[in-house]
């Protein structure tokens, strides 16, 4: 119990923290498998994000994902700038390629949706 309360108070962080560069913002009012919507300030479009952390899985950083989510976006934290990737072209790309694990520096150079937010 105490570790779920831990990874919570870690989502809910980075959640908090990545409002910031976001307008018009919304939470599920259940469990869902995206953890806040908005519309990234300067830009148009509203999108539910998915903000879970990365975690320790098999020795590698990575973050778990599945093709029945409902995120439009997901976002990796780095020191200084939110990394923002397009879950549907991501899906399509695991699924092309016959892949199960990429890389973000992989993610970046092949995805056309990608977009790099400085953390204010």
């Amino acid at each position: 119990m105490v570790e779920n309360t831990w990874v919570y108070l870690i989502i809910l962080k980075i959640e908090m923290n990545f409002e910031k560069c976001l307008t018009n913002i919304e939470y599920p009012k259940k469990k869902e498998t995206w953890d806040i919507a908005g519309t990234i300030k300067g830009t148009n479009g509203f999108f539910k994000f998915d903000t879970r952390p990365t975690k320790n899985i098999k020795g590698e950083m990575a973050k778990e994902s599945g093709y029945d989510t409902k995120a439009d976006k997901m976002v990796f934290e780095a020191k200084d700038q939110w990394i923002i990737v397009d879950v549907e072209e991501l899906l399509k790309y695991l699924k092309e390629k016959k892949v199960k694990k990429v890389y973000l520096q992989e993610l970046l150079s092949k995805l056309d949706w990608n977009i790099i937010v400085p953390k204010y």
